[in-house]
């Protein structure tokens, strides 16, 4: 994976996985996508890992998908597989066990937006700046842009950056709700691998039922994804975790999560 690196906390339960590509500012290729997918992979495989950490490798996220291989694409079946190709990449990030916070440095436009939508929670250094500019380029996004965004700031606010194609800066990503929190540049690892430790302290087994109750949700109406929830519910309270935690709690003492 030359594209990525990976570091692993092990005993924290946390991963940090950063793009490297900067000479390109980390724009996606199908090379990237493909260690992206890898990584993923790995570390969805690896039990001590519960908590994921993406972000890119100098001034930027990720600036966009790779303009030079988008315009040697014949157009057609070639190009809805490359944009089929890139989605799927996103979805296995966004359907994994892991919970994932984006930490967004510099620029995140077009893929690298796309990218950051794909994951749980997104920090945002101040001066960040994120957008969907492919309009400007006579084409639109590819990576699920048009879908996730509208799911998470409404489809007016998705609208406006998916046909203006402008670029916004953290503090109004973050009014509009596609960020969750704001931090200054130099304590955006910080922020992010605090943040991380705190997730993946708490009960795994819970963690990745209330990502899918989340999730699964948003793909029903009210009556099936609270019958979704109930489920999940269940599941959940049948854990060990879940007696683990509940005897914590009335005994006046920190929890012991084991996973199971």
């Amino acid at each position: 994976m030359s594209t990525v690196s990976v570091e692993i906390q092990a005993d924290q339960g946390v991963a940090r996985l950063t793009i490297t590509r900067p000479e390109a500012l980390n724009a996606l290729n199908r090379h990237v996508l493909e260690d992206l997918a890898e990584a993923v992979g790995t570390l969805e495989d690896d039990p001590d890992v519960r908590v994921l950490v993406v972000t890119g490798a100098g001034r930027a996220f990720v600036a966009g998908a790779d303009i030079a291989e988008i315009a040697g694409l014949p157009g057609g079946a070639a190009a809805e597989a490359f944009s089929r190709r890139g989605q799927g990449v996103f979805d296995r990030l966004a359907a994994s066990r892991l919970v994932s916070i984006m930490a967004i440095n510099g620029y995140a436009l077009g893929g690298g937006l796309e990218l950051a939508l794909a994951g749980d929670l997104r920090l945002i250094a101040e001066s960040a700046r994120v957008g969907l500019p492919e309009i400007g380029l006579g084409i639109i996004p590819g990576f699920g842009g048009t879908q996730r965004l509208s799911r998470l700031v409404g489809e007016g606010r998705a609208l406006e950056l998916v046909l203006t194609g402008r670029q916004i800066p953290a503090t109004e990503a973050w009014r509009m709700g596609l960020a969750n929190q704001v931090v200054p540049d130099a304590d955006l690892l910080a922020s992010a691998d605090r943040l991380a430790q705190e997730l993946a302290a708490k009960a795994p087994v819970a963690l990745r039922a209330a990502k899918r109750a989340v999730r699964g949700g948003l793909d029903h109406e009210l009556a099936t994804g609270l019958a979704e929830e109930a489920a999940w519910f269940g599941h959940v309270a049948a854990t060990q975790d879940a007696r683990e935690g509940t005897d914590a709690f009335l005994s006046k003492r920190s929890p012991h999560f084991t996973g199971r």
